[in-house]
This record gives structure tokens, C-alpha cells and sequence, in this order.
């Protein structure tokens, strides 16, 4: 085994917080003490995790509501069931999956994904994973692709320790404290040195129980000069209740290495999605986000890069469609602390029937990152007079010596080619989806073909709602 990341020398400066003072899960929602010691008791948490778990509950309670970002005033936590155990342990082969929940995961593409080649799949439906499956020939590489649950016990535990949530630390922000209170299912991955992985991983999040939250833990790690492509969708049905995800993603990439983490989120108009994603990249490391945000009541979603090697280089390529009764705060973050490192931001959001689209993003060039190079694209396509659009961008240079550029445009659908489209024997609702999706088209572009299909359906979807 050879990890090289020195998680101590973490600049603590990256994460600005500031905190003031101040069955049986189904049947008891909320977050106490009684709860968090429950569910790990439950899980047979090690002692440095239940331990680990009733500190970032202190935490939750003293640190407030972030003052930005779109209001979550209709999310009580005294509600929402933080824990939701599925009728079913997780098995390794589809059949042994009870059907309910076989039938969900089918209409969502799990058994078709599997027939797709891919490397290894993952189904969490609520709080537990109930499936899980990974090619031999992967395994034979050295690759670690199992639930996170059983990371904490077998011979990764001290690797799990070390890294768990200390790119994502609970003091972060609220939702971060409560999530390490309450973590529940998720993936761990190890590639190890020279390895690399030629096709994808895949986990998909599934939250089906009514007022439910859910707290998935990803943890990946590359060595030095590997390659992965990590794959993940969400969704959920909807109810006239709120439900939460508040699962957090942390990624470390090995020196020259490689990973694409590539996401379509189709969460419930009834989700408040706060998300929270990091990545570590070592010298020479790259990595690239593709991000499809649909659904979602309000989300709060801003994946992080720390380009801490010299010359390592980040790519976020993302969309949001923000329809009726959707408010979408979304975008991301680069900070820049090796020298001649780079990043290439390319983020496109879509709104109609009063939606509200927020793209937000962070810049941050420090001292050390001289030679340093951005880019910053983003693009608002409005579909009528009531739906709203922001681009509040921030960029923060601390040297001279760097390349900084950053555009923003927003428009609306030209009647002139919906006309000429209609007049070669086009439909006008499908012209517009056309228009959209050609749009949307650099992310869809970047997404297996699957992906891709879907992203363009849930567009199709969302042009005909409202």
C-alpha cells in the first residue's frame, strides 16, 4: 500500500466557519443525543466513530444556519428521520434483491448499467446500501470498491480513519456537522499506485421514505499515476413533505493521477439538497466534475477543488434546470496553491415557470500559485419573463503572476428559431427541448452514453412540467 497524502499540512485556512453558543427511527425523527448513540450502536461503529459522531452533535447544535443561499426555513429537523432501515441486507447478486425494491432500482437502470460492463455498482436505497457488486478482474488490480460501513472494520480501517472527513470537517458548516453525526451507507475506493481503472464505478442513491434524510459517506482515494471514473445518480419519489440529503464526498488524488466524477442528481421538488463535495489533487493530479442538478426544492451545491500540487489542473463542467417552486444555488470552488496549476470552469443553468437559478463560485489564487491559470464560463438560458437568474462570481488573487478570465451571458430562446424550426414540420414544445438540449449539450457530451440519454429526458421532462 502507498498513500502520500499529508493531511496535517492542510492550510486549515481553506475552511472559514464561525459558530455561536447557543422501529425506532421511523417512529422518532430529530437529531439527539439518544439517536446518534442508537445508530451506532446499530452500525457497531468503532469507538473512535461513536465518539467522532456525538462531536460533530455538538457541533450541529452550536453552529447556525448559514445568513445566504436560498432560505431552508421549511426544513425541520424535528421531522425528518435521519435514519431508514430498507427491509434487506445488502446482497451481491441482483436476484437476491426483494422485489419492491428490485422494481424501484429497474426503472431507474441498475440491472441495465450492469450489463453496460461497468466496473462495479452500488445501490443505497434510503440509509443502507442493498446491493453491491464489483467485476474480479477490478478486484484483481488491487482496487477497493466496497459500502462504507464495511470500510470502518476490515483491512482499510486505519486508511478510513485517516481520511474520513478531513476534507469535509464537521466545523465546516451546520450541515457538515450533522451529517458526521449521522452518516449513513456509501462507498469507499482505493486504487492503488499504477493502476487504472478502464471503465467506470458506479453507485446510485436512491432516498424513497417519506420526511427521510439521507447521509451517504463517498471516500475515494487514488494513488500515484492511477486513472478512475466514478459515476453517481440520485433520486427520489415526491411528497408534500420535506425530505433532506446531506451527504458529503471527499476525494484524494494521487500525484499524476486521474479521476472524473460524473453526477446526475434528480432529487424530488420536495428535496432540500446540501450536498457537500471536496477534492485534494497532489502534483500533476487532474480531476473533472460533470454535474447534472435537476429537481430539488433548494439546493445548496458548490463541488471544491484544492489544487495543492504543483501543476495539477481541475475541470467542472456542470447544469441546472430550475423549473415552478425550484430555487437552485449551485456552482463551485477552485483554490489554487501549487504553482502553474489550472482550472476550467464551464457552467450553463436553465430556468422556467418561476424558477430561480444561482450560479455561485469561489476563485481563490494564493501567493504560492504563481503562473496559475482560470477560465470561468457561465451561461443562463431563461425561458420566460418569471423565472430568475444570478451569477455572483468571486475571485480572490493573491499574485501577479497568474491568468484569470471569466465571462457570463444570459439570453433567452429566440422566437425567430422556434419559428424556423416549427416550419420544418417541428412541434413548438419539442423545438424548445431541442433548443435546450443543444444547450445543455457540454455536459451531456461528457456523460456515458446511459447518462447522457437520461440527462436529455429529464430535460424533456422538465420543459413539459408547468
Amino acid at each position: 500500500m502507498s498513500i502520500k497524502f499529508n493531511i496535517g499540512d492542510i492550510d486549515r485556512s481553506i475552511y472559514d466557519f464561525k459558530y455561536e453558543d447557543k422501529d425506532f427511527y421511523r417512529i422518532k425523527a430529530g437529531i439527539t443525543p439518544e439517536i446518534v448513540e442508537q445508530l451506532s450502536e446499530d452500525k457497531n461503529d468503532p469507538e473512535w466513530m461513536r465518539e467522532f459522531r456525538l462531536k460533530s452533535l455538538d457541533l450541529y447544535y452550536k453552529i447556525p444556519l448559514p445568513n445566504w443561499g436560498p432560505s431552508i426555513e421549511g426544513l425541520d429537523m424535528d421531522h425528518i428521520a435521519t435514519y431508514v432501515r430498507p427491509n434487506t441486507s445488502m446482497q451481491d447478486d441482483w436476484d437476491s434483491v426483494p422485489q419492491d425494491i428490485k422494481d424501484t432500482f429497474e426503472r431507474l437502470g441498475i440491472p441495465q448499467a450492469e450489463r453496460a460492463a461497468l466496473a462495479g455498482v452500488g445501490a443505497q436505497y434510503d440509509s443502507e446500501l442493498v446491493y453491491h457488486n464489483v467485476k474480479e478482474e477490478v478486484l484483481k488490480q488491487g482496487v477497493i470498491y466496497t459500502d462504507f460501513e464495511s470500510s470502518l472494520k476490515g483491512e482499510y480501517a486505519d486508511m478510513v480513519k485517516e481520511y474520513f472527513m478531513k476534507l469535509i470537517p464537521p466545523t465546516d458548516h451546520k450541515f457538515a456537522a450533522l451529517h458526521g453525526a449521522v452518516w449513513s451507507g456509501g462507498s469507499f475506493v482505493y486504487v492503488p499506485d499504477n493502476v487504472k481503472v478502464s471503465i467506470p464505478l458506479q453507485s446510485y442513491f436512491r432516498l424513497n421514505a417519506k420526511g427521510a434524510g439521507q447521509f451517504e459517506h463517498t471516500l475515494i482515494i487514488l494513488g500515484e499515476n492511477s486513472d478512475l471514473h466514478f459515476i453517481e445518480g440520485c433520486s427520489a419519489p415526491k411528497y408534500n413533505v420535506a425530505n433532506l440529503h446531506a451527504g458529503a464526498v471527499e476525494l484524494y488524488v494521487g500525484k499524476n493521477s486521474h479521476l472524473r466524477y460524473s453526477t446526475i442528481e434528480n432529487w424530488s421538488k420536495n428535496m432540500y439538497n446540501l450536498n457537500t463535495k471536496r477534492a485534494i489533487l497532489e502534483e500533476g493530479a487532474s480531476i473533472e466534475w460533470v454535474s447534472g442538478s435537476f429537481g430539488s426544492h433548494v439546493g445548496n451545491l458548490y463541488p471544491t477543488t484544492i489544487l495543492r500540487g504543483d501543476n495539477s489542473k481541475a475541470e467542472f463542467t456542470g447544469i441546472t434546470f430550475a423549473g415552478q417552486g425550484q430555487n437552485l444555488d449551485t456552482g463551485t470552488r477552485m483554490i489554487h496553491i501549487g504553482k502553474s496549476t489550472s482550472s476550467i470552469i464551464d457552467s450553463k443553468s436553465i430556468c422556467k415557470s418561476g424558477g430561480i437559478s444561482t450560479y455561485r463560485s469561489s476563485i481563490e489564487i494564493r501567493e504560492s500559485a504563481a503562473g496559475s491559470k482560470v477560465s470561468v464560463n457561465c451561461a443562463s438560458l431563461m425561458l420566460d419573463s418569471d423565472s430568475r437568474s444570478d451569477t455572483i462570481p468571486a475571485m480572490d488573487i493573491r499574485t501577479p503572476y497568474c491568468d484569470v478570465g471569466h465571462e457570463a451571458t444570459i439570453g433567452r430562446i429566440s422566437d425567430k428559431t422556434i419559428f424556423y424550426l416549427m416550419s420544418r414540420g417541428i412541434k413548438e414544445s419539442d423545438a424548445r427541448a431541442m433548443i435546450v438540449s443543444g444547450f445543455a449539450s457540454p455536459v451531456s457530451k461528457e456523460l456515458p452514453l446511459e447518462y447522457a440519454t437520461e440527462m436529455n429526458n429529464l430535460i424533456r421532462l422538465e420543459m413539459d412540467e408547468g
